[in-house]
């Protein structure tokens, strides 16, 4: 039988910004991580340092949602956003 999976999850909100931000911080260990798009303008993200709309890992459109593949990637996530107006809805557990 397989363990039981985590019984608490992370839900962050983070303000959008036409200059970098850290979406997600390094983490030792992490089980799953997703985003929700919840702006009018696209979010550029970017696996590593220093997102940019230029350089980014995963475009994502207004209200579009993502969760990241397995293995999970847990280092530094970035993002920024074509305009500042609305937010990141980051979950992880």
């Amino acid at each position: 039988m397989p363990s039981p999976g985590p019984t608490v999850a992370n839900l962050v909100p983070v303000p959008s910004s036409a200059s970098n931000v850290t979406l997600f911080p390094s983490a030792a260990e992490g089980n799953a991580r997703v985003i929700w798009n919840d702006s009018t303008a696209t979010l550029y993200v970017k696996f590593g340092a220093t997102a940019s709309t230029t350089s980014f890992t995963v475009k994502l459109a207004p209200g579009a949602y993502y969760e990241f593949p397995q293995p999970l990637y847990v280092g530094q996530v970035d993002g920024i956003w074509d305009s500042a107006n609305g937010f990141a809805r980051l979950t992880s557990w």
